[in-house]
């Protein structure tokens, strides 16, 4: 499709399906759903640890709220969560060059491997940019596959950084391309450098992942995230999973948003 008829089929998503979602069921799923995260340059130690006690009060605080799903940082932090975190939640670490992905491969791997061997569950990785738009694509293939199994058992997001990709094809090309180098998640953006998540990238990398699904029978998950702060936000990228994945990816072992502000709005809006 084009990327004209990519905004309408989101636009008809979002105004069919919005009010119908807008709930406090899926405000709680949403919460649960939640990769909180901490990436800036001045975190340090005590930073990240009173952010995990935070996760840990949560636990149990409220049974009708299911906690985060992860709690997200840079890799020199994993072990520092892992000894403060007491709730039931995972540890995502960036890595890999991030969040430009301008780094030797050895660099990525080795930063994967040290990330996993101090706690990391997750690891979440940039899209090599620089040898997509070179159109490098087996290099770039075994780049993914190489920190793929640098992560052991971890699972592997990878991000598309799809503000700078810009267009629908150029997005569904690396969804693809990603999906077969052994992606466990896609995930739209970094935050940090382009512009965020957009619907319409969304609906493209969704609608790989099921085709992907498909054609493989394999599950890969999908992250938004960059710039999603609103409740609203959040509803429609649920209402656009929902519609073109169905509800089995609507959990948290399928659907991430990974976001530091959402969750106290969320809260609020349950309350």
């Amino acid at each position: 499709m084009t990327d004209e008829q990519v905004s309408e089929k989101v636009n008809k998503i979002i105004d069919e399906r919005f009010s119908e979602n807008d709930t406090q069921d899926v405000y709680k799923k949403l919460y649960s759903c939640i990769d909180l995260t901490s990436l800036n340059t001045t975190d340090t130690k005590e930073d990240i640890w009173k952010f995990t006690e935070k996760v840990n009060a949560f636990e149990g605080a409220n049974p009708e709220i299911e906690n985060v799903a992860a709690i997200c940082v840079y890799p020199n932090f994993a072990s520092t969560v892992k000894e403060a975190l007491t709730a039931d939640v995972k540890i995502a670490c960036v890595s890999g060059g991030f969040p430009v992905s301008q780094t030797f491969a050895e660099v990525k791997m080795a930063e994967t491997a040290l990330a996993v061997a101090d706690g990391a569950d997750e690891i979440d990785i940039v899209l090599n940019l620089g040898l997509f738009l070179n159109e490098e694509y087996e290099e770039l293939f075994e780049e993914i596959s190489e920190i793929k199994h640098a992560c052991r058992e971890a699972r592997l997001k990878v991000i598309l950084e799809t503000g700078a990709l810009k267009t629908g094809s150029s997005i569904h090309k690396a969804s693809v391309i990603a999906l077969y180098s052994g992606a466990d998640f896609l995930k739209t953006s970094t935050g940090k450098v382009y512009p965020g998540a957009s619907p319409e990238a969304a609906y493209v990398m969704c609608s790989a992942i099921k085709s992907y699904f498909e054609q493989t029978g394999l599950k890969v998950g999908f992250k938004v995230s960059g710039g999603v702060s609103s409740v609203a936000d959040a509803v429609n990228y649920y209402s656009i999973v929902k519609e073109i994945l169905g509800e089995e990816w609507c959990n948290n072992s399928l659907f991430r948003i990974g976001t530091s502000r959402l969750a106290d709005k969320l809260l609020d809006a349950i309350k």
